[in-house]
């Protein structure tokens, strides 16, 4: 019986299998739908269906760049085993080489990319479901970013949890230092003037919080509290410190603490025109898994059921 794509189709939407996988079960079973789902569960085990749901804080960074043209990639699984696993990494290269040289437009489309950087064979999802298949763990592209602004490319991996891209002119060296600075002390801006409002407002508002503590312990103790004017210096002086902290710019370098990046670089003739730090799991919440609460609950549930 021929097979069709709307029953390929069809069977990936009952299973979650991949699309390749779905096409041999049904060539087997000559077209007969519940015996290919029976074939695919027996094979596959419904792995990926079953995984699907389960939170991916885990994961590496990968990046490629090709002169002036780059991408950074995340891709996240459910434990730190699964980030060893050689088909697993060679999935996350071929994402970044597919985003640097195809320029998808979200997630979605990268992964109905094909695998092979000749354009045939199986898709980018189809080989993540064909491993989540074969592992039994879940695994999702988060994010990906795509650089082609002309400017000059310097990535730095740390391991496989850091990842960052400098966008700069002049020297590569010092835009490599660069990069490994902003790995290590995490920068969330250029300069002061790039960071966020709302980070802003989130520290002014700790430092206000904090002025209040100083002038209630002061009043517990019998101190004279201090003038509004006053807090509000302390308030802005903590704002600025700030500020000053999280700019790439204005961080002492972590090579010569004795200088800013903004004067290495300077000294270096290079200049920063933007960078891009990824860290693998950020911003993603974590399942905290109580074991001696689960025990209880499953002894809770089984004298439950012997009652009945």
């Amino acid at each position: 019986m021929a097979i069709t794509a709307s029953m390929v189709a069809e069977l990936r939407a009952k299973t979650d299998a991949p699309m390749m996988e779905c096409k041999k079960a049904l060539t087997e079973a000559d077209g007969n739908m519940e015996k290919a789902e029976e074939l695919l569960r027996i094979k596959l085990g419904n792995k990926a269906g079953k995984a699907s749901s389960r939170v991916t804080a885990e994961g590496v960074v990968t990046a490629y760049v090709d002169g002036n043209a780059g991408a950074m990639v995340e891709i996240n699984c459910e434990t730190d085993f699964v980030t060893k696993n050689d088909s697993f990494l060679a999935m996350a290269n071929a994402a970044a080489e597919l985003v640097a040289k195809n320029n998808p437009a979200d997630i979605a489309a990268l992964g109905a990319m094909a695998y092979s950087q000749d354009g045939f064979g199986p898709t980018l999802e189809d080989v993540r479901k064909g491993l989540i298949g074969k592992i039994g763990e879940n695994m999702s592209f988060r994010r990906f970013k795509r650089f082609a602004s002309g400017a000059k490319l310097a990535s730095y991996l740390h391991g496989t949890r850091i990842g960052v891209v400098v966008e700069f002119e002049g020297d590569d060296v010092a835009a490599k230092d660069v990069a490994m600075h902003i790995a290590a002390m995490k920068p969330v801006s250029l300069s002061t003037s790039d960071v966020s409002a709302d980070l802003i407002e989130k520290e002014r508002a700790v430092a206000a919080g904090k002025a209040d503590e100083d002038r209630k312990a002061a009043e517990a103790a019998g101190k004279p509290a201090q003038s509004a004017e006053i807090v509000a210096k302390r308030v802005e002086g903590a704002v600025q410190k700030y500020l000053k902290e999280v700019s790439l710019h204005n961080q002492p370098f972590v090579k010569n603490d004795k200088q800013t990046v903004e004067q290495m670089l300077k000294a270096a003739n290079t200049s920063v025109k933007g960078f891009t730090l990824y860290v693998v799991g950020e911003g993603i919440e974590k399942k905290a898994d109580d074991f001696a609460a689960e025990v209880a609950a499953q002894v809770a549930a089984a004298k439950a059921a012997a009652a009945q």
